[in-house]
């Protein structure tokens, strides 16, 4: 079999006559120095690292569990032909785990004066912002026996978005929202509805909204229809401390309280109502105000992407300081945040009243449907004692939202599959009943 290149050449070196020297330098230099000489000539011959050239071009933003693009161009301006091993470093969160090494390693061999783009594909795990770290690049002789490395930091961001998985319930709420604007059904009237139109009597329509004057009119019996009032302002509130940390499943609670207010957002801004969001824990970690119908959601996922939970406590007084500050005219304000039995009886109930007292508050929360599976369980010693833990932690949980309730507040808590829809539905039975 014919040996070429680096194969050949080993063995060639291999074939030399040796002999039984004394063990000294100079007789290991000689054996060597053949050997020595090619390694030498192979890492003269490799391609400079430092003079390379690095451009990136691509995605500056993908949604949390889509595929992102980041393309790299290399420029060879040295006179040597690079052959070469090069790694696109990210943080280990860009890529689903076991996938980063094929990912981020790429061959090239470039021409002199010739440049070659390479693509990195990331699929992030994590919302927030993603730095590109170093890249490194092990340039080859060509016999590839030795080699020169080295490392050049070229930036880019890639912020991850929250995902909005419930934006699949938009449509049905919709088409509620359709309902209580009068396009598909007549309303009642409400405390926070405004007169549409009339039409005529049918039984069963309710004899206070009967028009006298226009029934004197016309032959027939008229009454008026109502539409909820538009430009109302919401206020989102999302709890950023401690509770917000815990995970539900494989989702932390921030994450579903984010997609819930993303829902609600898309649905007030496309009944005409005026939408903002702040994030607090001890301060502001994030506000959202004065923007208009189609910069919202864009404005909102941008600022929620950031966001992470902070290992303190909430502070609540804080919080409604704020909160009054950001809605100065009466607003539902919804406050995203948790149930549990202290913070909410030590930190929300003593300054719901400041809320209460001007405006409409709801406040929504994220439950584990573990709880409930573990009410439920039976057949075992260890099932009963989880069941007897289970109904406790539902006790608990109902009694503080009984207490919410009889401050006027309304509750909705519902496991993070349900809670965005069932935030949804809340907030169109506020505006169905002229609540708002």
């Amino acid at each position: 079999m014919a040996l070429t290149g680096r194969t050949a050449l080993l063995a060639a070196l291999g074939s030399l006559p040796v002999g039984i020297l004394a063990p000294n330098w100079s007789g290991i230099l000689a054996i060597n120095a053949p050997l020595t000489l090619a390694i030498l000539c192979d890492y003269a011959l490799a391609a400079p690292v430092r003079k390379l050239q690095f451009t990136r071009t691509g995605d500056t933003s993908v949604r949390l569990g889509e595929t992102a693009t980041v393309q790299l161009t290399v420029t060879n301006p040295a006179p040597r032909r690079l052959r070469a091993h090069i790694r696109d470093a990210w943080p280990p969160s860009s890529w689903k785990p076991g996938t980063e090494f094929a990912a981020s390693r790429h061959t090239v061999t470039i021409p002199s004066g010739e440049r070659r783009r390479l693509t990195t594909e990331l699929r992030p795990t994590r919302r927030g912002d993603r730095q590109a770290q170093r890249i490194t690049v092990r340039s080859y002789g060509p016999l590839g026996l030795a080699t020169r490395q080295g490392s050049h930091e070229v930036p880019w961001n890639l912020r991850v978005l929250p995902p909005f998985t419930s934006r699949k319930h938009l449509p049905s709420k919709l088409a509620r929202l359709r309902e209580l604007d009068g396009r598909t059904s007549v309303l009642t009237r409400g405390e926070g509805t405004e007169f549409d139109s009339l039409r005529d009597y049918v039984p069963g329509d309710d004899t206070r909204s009967i028009d006298w004057r226009a029934t004197a009119r016309h032959n027939t019996v008229a009454v008026r229809t109502w539409r909820p009032e538009r430009d109302r302002h919401i206020l989102l509130v999302l709890d950023t401390g401690r509770t917000s940390a815990g995970r539900v499943g494989d989702v932390p609670r921030l994450d579903a309280s984010m997609d819930a207010a993303l829902l609600l957002a898309a649905l007030a801004s496309r009944a005409g109502d005026r939408v903002d969001l702040l994030a607090y824990d001890r301060r502001t970690r994030a506000q959202v105000q004065g923007r208009s119908a189609g910069e919202l959601l864009p404005a909102l996922v941008n600022a929620m992407a950031p966001l992470e939970s902070e290992l303190v406590e909430s502070d609540t007084r804080g919080l409604s300081a704020t909160a009054l500050a950001c809605a100065p005219r009466r607003s539902l304000i919804i406050i995203l945040t948790n149930l549990e039995a202290a913070p909410v009886e030590e930190g929300l109930l003593p300054v719901l009243s400041q809320l209460t007292q001007r405006h409409t508050v709801l406040v929504a929360s994220v439950a584990d449907p573990r709880i409930e599976e573990m009410a439920a369980a039976r057949g075992s010693i260890e099932s009963v004692y989880e069941a007897a833990a289970g109904a406790q932690a539902q006790e608990e949980r109902q009694r503080t939202a009984e207490k919410l309730k009889r401050h006027g507040v309304t509750v909705v808590d519902a496991t993070p599959e349900n809670l965005a829809p069932a935030l949804a539905d809340a907030y169109l039975a506020l505006k169905a009943t002229g609540r708002l």
